[in-house]
């Protein structure tokens, strides 16, 4: 069946209500991803494909990750979460297939056993922030290790664990995309795509990466992109004008540019903030011949 929808969710952890009451000012954020966290589940995906840009990376190619589960641990001033998912191996490789078949650069990685199906892939903020809204948002007790043991009960999807290295070219990640598309439309199962990413690094002079005016240039541009549906138009950005503003959500985007290749999906832009030295979006992308399950 074709994909069944996608979104571009940020992954600044405070968002997350256990590890912030305030969310370091981005309320706004919280509450779009609440909303569109609703969404996911109202597609009643089987498969979760998430790319972020945090993860495993392996240069000159897109890593998935070949493993049996993912587990992950985020503080924040004193407080903690932990989240320990299920991955979806079997969909990783499909895609791994596609993408050799269309000579899109993949290396599959695992870590700790040497069997996949007893390995283990460590979670990043960049996964566990739009997990937490997504199906997977546990809070940690404070007892044992999260990588000993399963939870008792999975509460979510499978996931599959993507992180593009930026040295492929960025016409590649739209042919990823377009992989994850052709495996979707091949697949029984329900497949949805995540695009985790944050915007302009550099709004604020006291921020770790200073100020510069690009960031509220490239963030307004992106916003246009999405509002007008036209995500592949991102691909004129220049290479100055990525480090300037120094963003991470530019290849993921890319990808789910590839994925409107073959699924046609109409965008909605829920929210746009930058409270603090980084831009943060929430969008939803329903699939044409489906209502849209977040209202105007």
């Amino acid at each position: 069946m074709p994909l069944v929808g996608a979104v571009i969710a940020p992954h600044g952890y405070p968002i997350i209500p256990e590890l912030s009451d305030d969310a370091e000012g981005a309320l706004r954020t919280r509450e779009a991803m609440v909303e569109v966290g609703s969404f996911v589940g109202s597609t009643n995906p089987d498969v979760l494909v998430l790319a972020g840009p945090h993860g495993m990376r392996v240069d000159g190619a897109i890593c998935l990750a070949n493993v049996a589960r993912a587990a992950g641990t985020l503080e924040w001033h004193g407080r903690t979460v932990e989240m320990n998912i299920p991955c979806a191996r079997g969909v990783a490789l499909q895609i791994a297939d596609a993408c050799v078949q269309t000579g899109v650069p993949v290396a599959l990685a695992s870590y700790a056993g040497n069997r996949p199906d007893q390995s283990v892939a460590p979670l990043d903020w960049g996964a566990m922030t739009p997990l937490w809204f997504f199906g997977h948002g546990r809070h940690l007790s404070g007892l044992g290790n999260v990588l000993a043991a399963a939870p008792p009960e999975d509460i979510g999807p499978p996931v599959v664990l993507v992180t593009p290295s930026r040295l492929v070219p960025r016409e590649t990640m739209i042919l990823f995309g377009e992989a994850v598309a052709q495996v979707a439309e091949a697949s029984d199962k329900r497949i949805f795509f995540v695009a985790s990413c944050d915007w302009g690094h550099t709004h604020a002079a006291d921020g770790p990466y200073g100020f510069h005016e690009a960031a509220a240039i490239v963030d307004a541009r992106v916003t246009a992109a999405v509002e007008s549906n036209s995500l592949e138009s991102l691909i004129g950005l220049t290479t100055q004008e990525v480090e300037d503003a120094a963003i991470d959500g530019l290849w993921q985007t890319l990808m789910l540019a590839g994925v409107q290749r073959r699924v046609s999906m109409n965008s909605r832009l829920i929210s746009y903030e930058a409270p603090t030295y980084y831009g943060m979006m929430v969008a939803a992308f329903t699939r044409i011949d489906e209502p849209s399950a977040v209202d105007a």
